[in-house]
């Protein structure tokens, strides 16, 4: 688990799960997600797979751009967390 972005706004943590394979003598794969939790709107959202890679593409074509700043990353970030659901608990 990494924290990867943080502002007023938003909080996004990677995690990188170790998956299974069937084969024990195999490498086994990784898989990788993101959380990405919506403060005002105090829900979040779990992304892995095809649309992880989709996330995690975005936040890098942002982060090449020669000035990137923290309304672009919060403006591509709402679009996902549009998608949330989940009420944000605390433990």
């Amino acid at each position: 688990m990494q924290l990867i972005y943080q502002s007023d706004s938003y909080i996004v943590v990677q995690f990188a799960l170790p998956g299974a394979t069937a084969d024990p003598g195999a490498a086994s794969l990784q898989r990788t997600g993101y959380e990405i939790v919506d403060k005002a709107g105090q829900r979040e959202i779990y992304v892995e797979g095809l649309l992880a890679e989709s996330f995690a593409e975005g936040v890098k074509l942002i982060a090449e751009r020669p000035s990137p700043s923290v309304e672009d990353f919060d403006d591509f970030i709402s679009g996902y967390a549009q998608l949330a659901q989940q009420p944000l608990a605390l433990h």
